[in-house]
């Protein structure tokens, strides 16, 4: 039987939790013992290759194409854990979730004080993914047995829950590892 498989992929957010992952630091050839890695920034690999065992997930769905990601790779996740404040509850990307959006638009594309756009049109090329109404949270698109909050949790806690599934613990973090003062 071979290592359990870890996939990581990136929604509506700034890879501030995959920055986390990066600085578990000489952990880091440790994991590697331990897991096979699908797609991730630690091999570069951008595409899955099949089921995974553990599937990492930050950011929220802002728009079609983050909802048709996190679908496909939930479907390849035995287990999917939310990374970070942006995937459990949108983060710094929801806020736009108290504007109308026909008002964001209007100002990031026609009022913005910093806007120069002579032909006074909101981009509408088919190319560019649609906007959802608002930015939501993972568990509110698909199922997600996780969650691991902060932004971004620490190198430390991402550790800890890694291992502790990957030990066939139960993912119970001690308090120092996720509050936030």
């Amino acid at each position: 039987m071979g290592k359990p498989r870890v996939a990581t992929t990136s929604l509506c957010g700034c890879f501030g939790c995959h920055m986390s992952l990066l600085d578990i630091d000489e952990r880091i050839l440790s994991l590697v013992e331990l897991v096979d890695f699908d797609r991730s920034p630690i091999n570069d690999i951008k595409e899955l290759s099949g089921p995974v065992d553990i599937g990492l997930v930050e950011g929220g769905c802002a728009n079609e194409e983050t909802v048709k990601v996190l679908q496909e790779f939930r479907e390849h996740c035995r287990v999917l854990i939310s990374v970070g404040d942006c995937a459990i509850n949108g983060g710094i990307p929801a806020m736009r979730n108290m504007v109308p959006l026909r008002e964001c638009f209007r100002e990031a594309f026609l009022d913005g004080p910093t806007v120069v756009n002579p032909a006074g049109k909101i981009p509408d090329d088919e190319e560019i993914p649609l906007l959802l109404d608002r930015v939501y949270p993972c568990h509110e698109v698909v199922k997600v047995e996780y969650h691991l909050p902060g932004c971004p949790p620490s190198a430390d806690t991402l550790w800890e829950a890694l291992n502790a599934l990957l030990e066939g613990r139960s993912l119970e973090l001690p308090y120092e590892l996720i509050k936030y003062d």
